[in-house]
């Protein structure tokens, strides 16, 4: 057998214990998990429940470990099982998650024979006093002080392990250090470096392995937390561009079913700007968003506020892009059929594939993103919820959309639009902060420190205050072009 080094890449240790080869997996298990357990006690504050999560995360990384198609991601790979079950298990509780230290006077010492390594190197009672410090620091700080002192106080080594640079993780130390009290840092520091996960947390991992990893991927291979990890990366590659991909063909169908060439013109025109700047603006201006992140090191408030700001300015540019084409297409059309000699009576349905795919696409659009992200997160209610109105709406629509082409469709259309757009910031309203808490697997407390309850609204009402502003401007030049359509 090929001996195993601490030099080995992630990639060849994969490949490795692909074949059975415990030893490899060993060492795997070895150099991430510090990374796991310090990642799943920063979200639960809990040191016994931390390692029963990080346990869980490498048996089942080792039962899936054949669907990790990029072996050198090894890292962020198990990151993303460690926060997906820490998520699963507060849902499971259907409780907060357990980020309130216990009261001093309430703690008995009750010594258990199958305590974990990290509860036999400390007490209860220091268990608590050690999360009640470190509780108070906002996650953004605690998660670097925490790997910091359990991986030897390697700043070197916290970067490497989070993925930012050096200077970002020496100002976030800084900062977690200035807002724990003078009194208890020497004891965080040393309670952080008994409780590391050594050896022992290693073999139990270990003792755990079934005889070798699953050679190849199969329909009955159930590893809970990988499994969901490979579906949740697929769907959020495939929903967004499915919505892209069928918002764009049912935007075609509507160009092609413009009944002059000077409206199709226009259209095709006004759809090709649109979707130019939707795929620009939620590609490359979110990843600058997120370089910008790392760049500088935003903590996660001023984070949130930006990612706030930058989708409350796309809707605005969206709405206001959508209430003056569709200004423009109610005053050209009588125009264009006049002038091309169409008659209320020569005006035909579309056919019923065109119809279909057109609704279909467009609501397809809309809410598939949201549906995809409450089931993400396990609300699978709103996300039932969410798919009933579109096929209730897609349903209406297409039945409208059977009455002849003319002004009267279009104006059923922007009602449509005006409904939908309506339901998706209400479904926004009332579940982001649900959401993002299951997301970041935290409570909703947290997420409205980070986040203030009252941003989302105020961001909506702004946005409809707009729509309603570039309406009403936009009326009287309609009205105005009125006489000179007669």
């Amino acid at each position: 057998m090929t001996p195993k080094i601490s030099g080995n890449s992630d990639a060849q240790l994969v490949e490795w214990s692909l074949t059975g080869d415990r030893a490899a997996f060993a060492t795997i298990v070895k150099r991430y998990q510090s990374l796991v357990c310090s990642i799943t006690y920063n979200a639960t504050g809990s040191l016994s429940l931390s390692e029963d999560l990080a346990q869980e995360t490498f048996f089942a990384a080792w039962k899936q470990l054949s669907e990790l198609r990029e072996p050198a991601r090894l890292r962020s790979w198990l990151c993303g099982i460690a926060r997906f079950l820490v998520g699963k298990e507060f849902r499971r509780r259907g409780r907060e998650p357990m980020h309130a230290a216990e009261p001093l006077d309430a703690i008995q010492e009750s010594p258990s024979p199958e305590a974990s390594p990290s509860m036999q190197a400390i007490s209860r009672e220091e268990e608590a006093i050690l999360w009640r410090a470190l509780e108070r620091i906002p996650d953004t700080y605690r998660e670097p002080l925490i790997l910091f002192y359990r991986e030897e106080q390697s700043i070197e080594r916290v970067a490497a392990e989070l993925e930012l640079s050096e200077d970002a993780v020496k100002q976030r130390l800084s900062r977690g250090r200035k807002l724990l009290h003078e009194e208890v840092l020497a004891f965080v520091e040393g309670t952080l470096s008994r409780t590391a996960p050594g050896q022992a947390f290693s073999n139990s991992v270990l003792a755990l392995l079934p005889a070798a990893p699953a050679a190849s991927v199969g329909t009955g291979m159930a590893g809970k937390g990988a499994m969901l990890v490979k579906s949740d990366f697929l769907a959020a590659w495939l929903a967004p561009f499915v919505g892209v991909f069928a918002g764009i063909l049912a935007h075609w169908l509507i160009v092609r079913a413009a009944p002059t060439a000077r409206e199709r013109r226009f259209q095709k025109f006004s759809f090709i700007a649109l979707w130019v700047f939707v795929l620009a603006w939620c590609v490359v201006g979110q990843f600058a968003v997120r370089t910008l992140r790392q760049r500088y090191a935003w903590s996660d408030q001023p984070f949130y506020a930006v990612m706030t700001g930058f989708w409350w300015f796309y809707s605005v540019v969206v709405a206001t892009f959508t209430v003056l084409l569709f200004r423009r297409i109610v005053a050209m059309r009588p125009q264009s059929q006049e002038k091309a000699a169409i008659s209320k009576t020569t005006r035909t349905p579309l056919n019923l594939g065109p119809s279909f795919v057109i609704v279909f696409g467009l609501y397809l659009s809309c809410f598939s993103w949201l549906i995809y992200l409450a089931w993400r997160v396990g609300d699978q209610v709103s996300a039932g919820i969410m798919a009933g109105i579109m096929v209730v709406l897609g349903i209406w629509h297409f039945f409208q959309l059977r009455s002849p082409i003319g002004t009267t469709a279009l104006r059923a259309a922007i009602g449509h639009t005006a409904l939908v757009w309506g339901l998706i910031l209400l479904i926004l309203n009332l579940r982001w902060d649900v959401w993002l808490a299951a997301i970041r697997g935290t409570n909703l407390a947290e997420i409205h420190r980070i986040l203030p309850v009252w941003v989302v609204p105020l961001a909506t009402l702004t946005l409809l205050i707009w729509v309603g502003v570039v309406f009403a401007l936009t009326g009287p030049q309609r009205a105005a072009s009125k006489p000179g359509q007669r």
